[in-house]
């Protein structure tokens, strides 16, 4: 009984330490959506850079995620990176020639700064492109006062996270009319800094 007792107390802490490795990169709050939607990417943010404040958020969005617009923060600079496209569409009855593709917001002062035992989120809306499934994914820049976080692996093919130390934020986007998948989780993965 003695030997029971540390060995329960080890795997209990152990199977602690792979849950919380699984929540600490950057994540969405909705990991699963229908192609073709309007889609609320929340961004959530558990922890800065090894103790560290985190002063910088910077998103990367998947090709295809169009009409993005980004919620402002209050505290924090919100600044966008627009790049043509290569095959303009129409929405509105406006032709699009260019799309939003990376969202940044900037900590103003160090009263706003994220610290390392806070949790925050960061928004883009937009819509989900209408004849893709699988996944999508967001890479993030976590700047801190002391380091960063990349947070932009993807797997060499299908998508898993599983393995990969510093995974994208994966969307799986299902086709239209595909009934969501309630009993997915997302895969563990332990994080690593770049």
């Amino acid at each position: 009984m003695l030997k029971t007792k540390p060995f329960l107390i080890t795997a209990a802490t152990l199977a602690l330490t792979i849950s919380l490795a699984a929540q600490a990169h950057v994540t969405l709050e909705q990991a699963e959506a229908e192609a073709g939607q309007s889609y609320k990417a929340v961004l959530r943010v558990g922890h800065g850079c090894e103790g560290s404040a985190t002063t910088r958020v910077s998103v990367i969005l998947p090709p295809g995620f169009r009409g993005a617009k980004p919620m402002p923060k209050a505290g924090w600079r919100l600044e966008t990176r627009r790049e043509a496209l290569s095959q303009p569409y129409e929405s509105h009855g406006r032709r699009i020639s260019d799309e939003l593709v990376e969202v940044s917001w900037t900590a103003q002062g160090e009263d706003n700064y994220l610290q390392d035992a806070w949790y925050d989120e960061f928004t883009v809306r937009g819509s989900l492109p209408s004849e893709a499934s699988g996944p999508l994914w967001f890479k993030v820049k976590q700047q801190c006062v002391k380091g960063e976080w990349l947070w932009v692996e993807v797997p060499a093919s299908g998508d898993s996270t599983r393995g990969l130390k510093a995974p994208a934020a994966r969307l799986m986007l299902r086709k239209a009319g595909a009934s969501a998948n309630v009993s997915a989780a997302p895969a563990a993965s332990a994080t690593a800094k770049l």
